[in-house]
């Protein structure tokens, strides 16, 4: 398997969320192998000790940089802002995480309100204060916390009445505040965008990072051991930890959009 995987980008998420990212790394990186891992069977993370998150992102960045990858992208908000440092101690491999798209919402509003829906570890987190402090201090800045919906999407559970329930409960602050910026800072809510801009009218932009990321590849790519270009074929990886790899393996070719059977390996970490 080494072999055939030198030189991927790894790709890592608490579970089917950071899908949304891959896809923007591969649109933008068609060449390159893509290794994926879903960790659904530890999710959610944003309800979980800090020092448990960051132990799985480390065993999880290790497999990855093991196979051996040039980059990881910690495609997780919660792991990224509990974890980014430690992980970087770790390799002089790049290791590009993401955090809410505060600073462009609040570059963009008009109605000086801007909301940001995440888990409760990345909306506790010092990483978001910072953010607010240092972006939006000229804003209003809603905070909203949203307990449910990653298990919504790693379920497959898109647009059903619990999800428009939960999503209802969610925004509604939000919209009552005059918010006209919506920041997705959890990547499963990628899945959700439609239903949330279906709720939340036209007058709100609903933002997310995936393409932020991809960028964020290409503008280190000179620490890389060269992206790959020309007729050099890329592909797939994908490794989950849940339980049952089978129904995982459901959920992760429908949000995909291709069939995956047989393709999803258990992850050995």
């Amino acid at each position: 398997m080494t072999g055939v995987l030198r030189g991927a980008i790894g790709v890592f998420d608490s579970g089917v969320g950071g899908l949304s990212t891959l896809r923007a790394i591969h649109e933008a990186y068609p060449h390159e192998h893509l290794i994926y891992v879903a960790d659904s069977g530890h999710a959610p993370y944003g309800d979980q000790p800090a020092g448990a998150i960051i132990e799985r992102a480390q065993r999880i960045t290790q497999f990855l940089l093991d196979q051996p990858c040039k980059a990881v992208v910690v495609a997780c908000n919660t792991a990224s802002v509990l974890a980014l440092p430690t992980l970087r101690a770790m390799t002089t491999t790049p290791i590009i995480g993401m955090e809410p798209a505060i600073k462009p919402a609040a570059q963009a509003t008009r109605s000086g309100v801007i909301g940001v829906l995440a888990t409760q570890r990345t909306i506790g987190s010092e990483s978001v204060q910072r953010l607010v402090a240092h972006y939006a201090s000229h804003v209003k800045v809603v905070l909203q916390a949203c307990p449910g919906l990653v298990e919504q999407v790693e379920a497959g559970h898109l647009d059903t009445p619990e999800t428009v329930r939960l999503l209802r409960a969610y925004l509604s602050p939000l919209c009552d505040a005059g918010v006209d910026q919506v920041v997705l800072g959890c990547t499963h809510y990628y899945f959700l965008r439609e239903t949330i801009a279906r709720l939340v009218g036209p007058s709100v932009n609903v933002l997310e990072p995936a393409q932020a990321i991809a960028r964020q590849l290409g503008a280190r790519s000179h620490l890389l051991s060269g992206l790959r270009e020309g007729d050099a074929q890329g592909g797939f990886s994908f490794f989950s930890s849940a339980r049952n790899l089978d129904v995982a393996g459901d959920v992760m070719a429908r949000l995909w959009g291709m069939d995956l059977t047989g393709q999803v390996r258990p992850l050995p970490v």
